[in-house]
């Protein structure tokens, strides 16, 4: 991931918003991370996924107990 500071975006930022379309930029405010820039598409990727994730509070009974019953150790 690349990391930039803040006053260096500000001097170029055409430059940075196209590394932003292949990988997020961190953005950092004297030396601290601040903020990162990336792609609408990896952004609406990371929503997305937010939004599928569960909270095992919520887990089914069921859930809960084929999972209890599962063999995760594997071949």
């Amino acid at each position: 991931m690349t990391t930039i500071s803040a006053s260096d975006f500000r001097k170029c930022p055409g430059l940075f918003l196209e590394k932003a379309s292949r990988e997020p930029v961190d953005i950092t405010n004297h030396g601290r991370r601040e903020s990162v820039l990336m792609s609408a598409e990896h952004y609406d990727w990371l929503k997305s996924a937010a939004q599928r994730a569960h909270r095992t509070v919520d887990t089914t009974d069921v859930v809960l107990a084929a999972v209890e019953r599962a063999d995760f150790d594997g071949p």
